[in-house]
């Protein structure tokens, strides 16, 4: 049946996987497996069946990496297509992004979709809880479902699609859909601004190598984590753990940077209102050039603290 709707005027995937849930499942699509590396298989194990189906998870991420495509029908729970789009390193991969197939989900999704994706699209014909990860939202091309994809991707990758509550101008895309956002902004590595008009949730700016991400806002936990590279900057405050094992690049919080601020940190600077750091984070005192970053930024260095 699913077979007969039309993208185009073409067939969607003849190769599609179709799940039939009776009860909310967590983790679907996910490339992590809930973050793997850290329960170790306590929380779920890459060969347990999915309830009520012959398919594991692994299985269907693996279909997803041979570039076909999931319907899913009945409602989703948290974290579906988490780091899709992404060979993951803990895995064996290479690190770096690759194509993937489309998820379609005929129901409801619970919070948290798409957090950290690279690549590929999510289709959804029911109701999503955010916060969502680092998607947007864009028109879509199967009627019945609404369409997101990955933020850093409409940067890097540049496909010419129209928006949703979001509007792209050369390498800046600003975001007004009032949506709260985990990892916005995950692995960008281009020159690029991605431009939040509202609050974020988790790991703003996780992964990133080169570019800006700008909140508008407040932000939660992790913000900055493991930055490898360009700039996070938040217009607002943010909870704790900001920088958690930042490698390199520069944040700048233009409120109350939260309480373990810079834990397991390598290299880089925090410019911050307010915030109590931990070791091997110390604050320092501002000098000429770091003043003159803030002024690049559009801020008064005035009440300004830095971290490094």
């Amino acid at each position: 049946m699913f077979g007969r709707l039309k993208k185009k005027n073409k067939l969607v995937d003849e190769n599609i996987i179709e799940l039939d849930i009776d009860q909310t499942v967590d983790c679907l699509c996910d490339f992590t497996y809930n973050f793997y590396w850290n329960h170790k298989g306590k929380k779920m194990e890459l060969t347990d069946k999915i309830p009520n189906n012959k398919y594991t998870f692994q299985d269907i991420v693996e279909h997803l990496k041979k570039g076909n495509s999931i319907k899913i029908n009945g409602n989703v729970g948290h974290r579906l297509c988490s780091s899709m789009g992404v060979d993951l390193a803990y895995f064996g991969g290479t690190g770096a992004s690759i194509d993937v197939g489309d998820v379609f989900v005929n129901g409801d999704v619970a919070s948290r979709m798409g957090i950290s994706i690279r690549k590929g699209n999510i289709y959804v014909s029911g109701k999503i809880t955010d916060p969502i990860g680092n998607i947007v939202e864009v028109k879509s091309d199967v009627k019945g479902y609404r369409k997101f994809t990955s933020a850093t991707e409409l940067l890097m990758e540049k496909p010419k699609i129209k928006l949703v509550g979001a509007n792209k101008s050369g390498e800046t895309l600003e975001i007004n859909d009032g949506l709260i956002r985990d990892t916005l902004g995950a692995r960008l590595d281009r020159d690029s601004e991605i431009i939040l008009n509202g609050n974020a949730d988790l790991s703003t700016g996780i992964l990133m190598k080169n570019g800006v991400v700008r909140i508008n806002g407040n932000c939660g936990n992790n913000t900055a984590a493991l930055l490898n590279g360009g700039t996070v900057i938040v217009d607002g405050d943010c909870d704790d753990f900001t920088a958690v094992e930042m490698k390199k690049g520069t944040v700048i919080v233009n409120g109350n940077a939260g309480k373990f601020l810079g834990p397991k940190k390598i290299s880089g600077t925090i410019y911050a209102k307010e915030g109590s750091s931990i070791h091997p984070t110390k604050q320092a005192k501002l000098n000429n050039e770091d003043k003159l970053i803030l002024q690049n930024y559009r801020f008064n260095s005035l009440g300004f603290l830095k971290f490094e």
